[in-house]
């Protein structure tokens, strides 16, 4: 039987009492990988977001008594360590990791402040690039990278990754290589082994100066998803992740006056909101019956701006009621990686297999509507996109799996959402159905459109970007909206309003269905 233990990683490093750098960070980010932090403290630094005030280390009798109190009672699965500050420190660290060796050691060589003034003198700095040599990963900034290996400081990644190579041959452990620091688009990081093999972790680089902390938080969530038994590029990624999402809501924190620390718990708030079981309140909040468009004024919600006109007023009506959700699904964090490219393939791959499910049952969905249709233009249109969705799905899916590649089962979301769309379109009133399947053409042109301003030539998901932001689907949706239009405007009030429930619950599905992904 597996062990149910979770793993356990002690942070060794200075502390922060603002909380966005040194243990309060580790603390934070080995929590949020999955595994127990356990921490030792080096030094007591009186810091805040605006620089450090005073550094207070206790004595080495007292971090070793730390140390014993540590492994004499628990089980440690890996080491992350920060800030040892003194050659003395450094020197008991590295005494007493080798008379008790982990499986895991996580260095984050703390010599070059982001200003490039040196940390260490030299004795400190020998005895810290003796210490590398136990290490598992080192994970140095870029002016560290070059300390290290005695070399300039790398320009840009290629530079980077070369010189963290070499470092990476010499010391016998491998390097993070970060491109935080460069100017490039990017901010991708790349493990390096002792071999020279190479597993890019790409990530969009953010705009914000709130990134307090960001290589003690990057360094123990490696050590946190090594310890949970990730291999190297997957512990990264995730890290890299991670961190990416932490950086990109820093600035809603407001923690500070000066570069204040990345929304740590960010990921866990998103995935305990997902899980939440309150019902979705706009389709709570339709009436029974609907005479006309206006009587769904009292829904219009703040949120984003359609860019595929409605066909009327009947759909005006919907995206007004349905705007937040939508701003919702075009800023998820799924979406935000893909559209940047710094989405993990295994995710991508997970949407994709899902994708294939859903598509499969959108069909039929698409043909049953054409079903309850009456006989007329309509109803061939319905037919005809329920093939075409066959024919798009099959080509997309071969162009990115090989045949015959395992198919996956359908996830929760997928099985909730298809279930609801099988449903809604059995009704006897068209306009139901239809409005049931419209979002997957009009979320999806949104979306689609949107990431199209960010494909680049090398952009990792190109192909299915440029599938959803072109103008035959675009087309397609359009007429799709004019369908609806007409549906709605021949239903009955209790109809409409069924329809508008419908096109509202299927909204939140799509919202779901992208978000998916990013919860593994």
């Amino acid at each position: 039987m597996a062990s149910t233990q979770i793993p356990t990683v002690l942070a060794i490093a200075g502390t922060d009492p603002t909380g966005g750098a040194g243990l309060q960070a580790d603390i934070k980010a080995i929590s949020e990988t999955g595994g127990f932090p356990l921490s030792v403290v080096t030094s007591l630094v009186a810091q805040n977001t605006c620089g450090v005030r005073e550094v207070h280390t206790p004595p080495v009798d007292f971090l070793l008594a730390q140390l014993d109190a540590v492994f004499d009672d628990v089980r440690v699965d890996a080491v992350k360590i920060g800030m040892l500050g003194t050659a003395e420190v450094t020197e008991a660290v590295t005494g007493y990791l080798d008379a008790h060796p982990v499986k895991t050691l996580v260095l984050d060589p703390v010599m070059v402040a982001t200003s490039g003034d040196r940390l260490l003198d030299s004795a400190a700095e020998a005895a810290l690039r003796e210490l590398c040599r136990r290490a598992t990963v080192i994970t140095p900034n870029l002016p560290e990278l070059a300390v290290l290996a005695g070399e300039p400081e790398a320009e840009d990644l290629d530079a980077a990754v070369a010189q963290g190579a070499r470092l990476a041959a010499e010391l016998g452990c491998a390097v993070v290589v970060k491109g935080g620091h460069l100017s490039e688009e990017r901010a991708d990081n790349v493990w390096v082994s002792p071999a020279g093999a190479t597993h890019p972790a790409p990530t969009a680089r953010v705009a914000t100066r709130n990134t307090h902390g960001t290589g003690c938080s990057l360094s123990s969530a490696l050590a946190g998803r090594l310890a949970a038994g990730d291999e190297p590029g997957d512990a990264l990624a995730w890290a890299t992740g991670w961190l990416a999402e932490a950086i990109g809501h820093a600035d809603a924190l407001g923690i500070g006056e000066g570069n204040g620390p990345v929304d740590h718990t960010h990921r866990s708030r998103r995935l305990a909101a997902a899980a939440a079981t309150t019902p979705w309140p706009e389709p709570a909040s339709v009436p029974e019956a609907l005479e006309a468009p206006e009587d769904l004024g009292a829904l219009a919600t703040e949120g984003l701006e359609a860019r595929i006109e409605a066909a009327g007023p009947w759909t005006a009506a919907l995206w007004r009621a349905a705007a937040g959700v939508a701003e919702a699904a075009t800023t998820g964090e799924f979406v935000r990686r893909l559209t940047g490219g710094s989405l993990a393939k295994p995710q991508f791959d997970f949407y994709l297999h899902q994708d294939k499910l859903y598509l499969d049952d959108y069909s039929e969905a698409l043909a049953e509507v054409g079903t309850h249709t009456p006989a007329g233009e309509d109803r061939l249109a319905w037919f005809h996109d329920a093939a075409e969705t066959i024919e798009t799905e099959a080509a997309l899916h071969r162009a990115w799996f090989p045949e015959g590649a395992d198919a996956e089962d359908p996830s929760p979301v997928t099985l909730g959402y298809t279930s609801f769309l099988r449903a809604a379109v059995r009704s006897e009133e068209p306009c139901v159905g239809a409005a049931a399947v419209l979002p997957c053409y009009w979320l999806y042109s949104e979306i689609g459109l949107r990431m199209a301003e960010h494909i680049r030539e090398d952009h990792p998901y190109r192909a299915w970007l440029e599938t959803y932001s072109d103008e035959g689907f675009i087309t397609q949706t359009k007429a799709a909206l004019a369908r609806v239009e007409r549906a709605l405007a021949a239903g009955s009030p209790r109809g409409r309003a069924r329809a508008v429930r419908a096109f509202l619950n299927s909204c939140h599905w799509e919202r779901e269905f992208f978000d998916q992904a990013s919860r593994a």
